[in-house]
């Protein structure tokens, strides 16, 4: 959350949520050092917060607050914005790296660069999966008889065959099936919106104003590619 070479005093945020459904549970890691994966860096110290109100994984808001003060005393805040359960941890030495174990760490960083990368994509890959599975699962529940098992039969081949391929692909062959679960479920999406919104017209058409002038309808696409 903080750079190397911030200014002190500073006070971040970041919000965070769960990984699973009910969790009323996380566990605050606070690490130093200039690696991208946890597993590279020093911890300086963990913290649990309890009492998260149970929820589908991805609804809690948890706000981790990093403050440190004028002598690099560092304070670290975890809040459940929703119950307003709160829990801290004081860490007094984190800052006392010396130049050289400084140096030593940004060269680390530096030399494990290409494969820290390939392990965090590899992690994000797998956590966009699970979120593209747990999502449009979410969704099918919730439409109840709105589809029918016509409808949804490739939809749940495509996410049988994204959960065969998470327990032992590689990352391009999860990148490729997430893809193919997400243009499965097109089709039903856009049932779900025509259904809502059964008057809408088709986005871009043109119009015509009851006088023989046709009028072509610009849009301005929003989808989220991530």
């Amino acid at each position: 959350i903080i750079d190397r070479n911030t200014t002190i005093p500073v006070k971040k945020s970041q919000i965070y949520s769960t990984a699973a459904d009910n969790q009323t549970s996380v566990e605050i890691h606070v690490l130093q050092g200039e690696r991208e994966m946890a597993s590279g860096n020093t911890t300086l110290g963990r913290f649990n917060l309890d009492g998260i109100a149970p929820a589908p994984r991805g609804v809690p808001q948890i706000e981790v607050t990093f403050d440190i003060d004028a002598n690099g005393i560092v304070n670290v805040t975890a809040l459940d914005k929703g119950t307003g359960k709160e829990q801290h941890i004081t860490i007094k030495s984190s800052t006392n790296m010396s130049k050289e174990d400084i140096e030593k760490a940004v060269k680390e960083a530096e030399k494990f660069a290409e494969e820290d990368k390939k392990n965090k994509e590899a992690v994000e890959t797998k956590n966009r999966a699970e979120t593209t599975i747990f999502q449009i699962e979410k969704s099918i529940s919730e439409a109840g008889d709105k589809f029918s098992d016509d409808d949804k039969a490739p939809v749940n081949a495509a996410i049988e065959k994204l959960k065969g391929t998470l327990k032992g692909g590689n990352v391009d062959e999860i990148k490729a099936d997430t893809e193919a679960l997400e243009k499965a479920f097109y089709p039903l999406a856009e049932k779900l919106y025509a259904q809502a919104n059964p008057q809408g017209g088709a986005a871009g058409g043109a119009t015509d104003d009851g006088q023989g002038n046709v009028y072509g309808a610009d849009f301005e696409d929003k989808t989220d590619k991530n």
